[in-house]
């Protein structure tokens, strides 16, 4: 019988509030002693329960929706989050402490990694949790490699007096193959989907993670190459092919992933309000909420409301039309004077991401009263939607569903990702067959209806983003676009690409035209958008500090920079980043 990879909460919580949790809130040598602990197998699993309520974010806040709200929130040109995203308009600073410089996780997941030897039992019961604190050790530094770049290498926990504690930052690309080297032996020691504990991270899961690390760094040291942010004498290939490597083993695992709801009719959107993920081939890994035991989140407040979050127009005109072709050559475009002409014709996922003139808003209302259906956006409220579109791509209808406590699952790894990653992987490396782009790309599009992406035949489109690339190289990052629209994926995009000075720098975003409300709502509320000659909305048009777009620092802001009282410290990590 398969089993499916639910991140069960229950388990976690309830196994390790007794045993693990107070523990792994101080310096674990203060607790655990030999005598005490590291006696048997359960003892690792106990203390790897924890990891799954510490490393991975529940997402459960109010005005939260969940991984759906993340390329807003992280900032990026899909979506954008009012008041604005301080970050892209080059306002961070240097903090004195802090600032996301923080090794706690990793003390944890090392003191493990020095112990559990001690536990006397055969190597096959215990590998299963060496491999799941490796896979975490490697998300751990993937996370601070893209926030800080040249990181210390600690894989033992410290004491305040070790010399290790106070050691140099290493190049960017050995950290990488030192998370590289992480994942090869999680994978190594991890089982298989079909042999893993329920709701227990597994070997398909760290091929996935390892296709995504590889493919960050290959495309950061390609693209940043000549710059303070790149690695001197690096192309970024080695990572690449990695990539490539470890997506397409994942690709053709006999695990049995693959796209769910292929030719199901709204079966894109579908795959994104579920409340259990139990039977899904697509979804690999992904957190499961129960009322009963008290663990539930609230994304209720998306019913919807525009949460101070909007889809951007420049996203939008991303959407292909349902010829295959870009909104700019092909005669199916039926332009955008109204949000029924927006969707027509197009790729059906704008439809399923955006909220629509008759998209269902909420179903199963008590005593058999009618669904309520979308008119038009949520100008009125406080917390209003800033562009006119209006996130549905993860929105559940379902009224048991919209209440404070609600269940809807959530999802941290899903298949689509490693198609996407294989073919930009390939592309990049300038080797995607027309056999790659079918065994990917055309995989889902295939899913939604979409022609196929032909690589001898792609049609120019003027208004390509990244007009200095290949075609190929276009089309695959379009397909990368559409599919992980607000999955939070576009941020670290950006940033690998080294595209915010194209995408970021000096961009004022827009939205929708507004005057097709203009009979709906009272001209006070219309009154506090702004749009431009075209009638398009502004969301930031009364903002001083974005009166000419981002101000984003090509020259410093890729990276965050290293805390003031860190540098003092150890004066071994060589100063800050580049430009701070």
């Amino acid at each position: 019988m398969k089993l499916k990879y639910i991140f069960y909460l229950a388990a976690c919580c309830l196994l390790v509030t007794s045993c693990a949790k107070d523990f792994l809130n101080q310096k674990p040598n203060v607790i655990i002693s030999d005598a005490e602990y590291w006696k048997s197998t359960n003892d690792l699993k106990l203390y790897t329960n924890n990891y799954y309520n510490t490393m991975f974010p529940p997402y459960s806040d109010y005005f939260q929706v969940g991984v759906y709200g993340d390329d807003a929130d992280m900032g990026s040109d899909n979506m954008v989050k009012l008041p604005y995203n301080s970050a892209l308009n080059g306002e961070t600073v240097v903090p004195a402490s802090g600032g996301g410089w923080d090794w706690t996780k990793l003390r944890t997941l090392n003191y493990f990694m020095d112990n559990y030897h001690k536990v006397n039992d055969s190597w096959d019961n215990l590998k299963p949790y060496v491999g799941e604190t490796l896979f975490l050790r490697a998300m751990f530094y993937f996370d601070m490699l893209k926030k800080f770049g040249p990181l210390p290498w600690i894989n033992k926990a410290l004491n305040s007096d070790d010399k290790k504690l106070y050691g140099a930052r290493l190049p960017r690309n050995i950290v990488a193959d030192s998370i590289l080297a992480d994942l090869d032996h999680a994978i190594a020691y991890l089982p298989s989907r079909n042999g893993s504990q329920v709701g227990r991270i597994n070997k398909e899961v760290a091929m996935l993670l390892q296709s995504r690390v590889a493919l960050y760094e290959g495309t950061w040291e390609k693209y940043h190459s000549g710059t303070p942010f790149g690695v001197t004498g690096a192309n970024g290939n080695d990572f690449l092919k990695k990539a490539a490597d470890a997506a397409g083993t994942l690709i053709d695992n006999e695990a049995g992933f693959t796209l769910d709801n292929v030719g199901v009719a709204d079966g894109y959107r579908k795959l994104f309000n579920q409340t259990d993920y139990s039977n899904s081939n697509e979804v690999m890994f992904w957190r499961k909420f129960d009322n009963s035991l008290g663990i539930y989140q609230h994304w209720y407040l998306f019913v919807p409301l525009g949460l101070d979050r909007g889809i951007t127009k420049n996203l939008v005109d991303d959407y292909l039309c349902a010829d295959g072709k870009p909104i700019g050559v092909s005669p199916l475009y039926q332009g955008d004077d109204s949000l029924q002409q927006v969707v027509k014709n197009r790729d059906p996922r704008l439809r399923q991401t955006i909220f629509t003139n008759g998209a269902v808003i909420t179903s199963n209302r008590a005593g058999g009263a009618p669904d309520v259906i979308f008119t038009k956006p949520d100008f009125a409220n406080s917390a209003n939607a800033p562009t006119g579109y209006e996130l549905l791509k993860g929105n559940i209808s379902d009224a048991s569903q919209q209440v404070e406590n609600s269940t809807q699952a959530l999802i941290y790894f899903r298949f689509a990702e490693a198609l996407l990653n294989f073919a930009e992987a390939k592309a990049e490396l300038g080797i995607l067959t027309q056999g790659d782009a079918d065994k990917s790309i055309n995989k889902l599009r295939g899913r939604v209806g979409m022609p196929s992406l032909n690589i001898s035949g792609i049609v120019n489109d003027p208004d390509w983003t990244f007009p200095d690339l290949s075609p190929v190289i276009n089309e695959v990052r379009r397909e990368r676009r559409i599919e992980l629209a607000c999955e939070g994926f576009r941020h670290d995009d950006i940033f690998r690409w080294a595209a915010a000075k194209t995408l970021i720098a000096g961009w004022q975003p827009k939205g929708a035209k507004l005057k097709q409300w203009a009979t709906l709502f009272p001209a006070a509320v219309l009154s506090k958008y702004t749009v431009d000659s075209k009638g398009y909305i502004l969301p930031f048009g009364k903002v001083p500090a974005l009166t000419n777009g981002y101000k984003f620092n090509n020259n410093r802001d890729y990276l965050l920079p290293l805390p003031s009282d860190q540098l003092v410290l150890n004066p071994a990590l060589g100063g800050n980043n580049p430009g701070w």
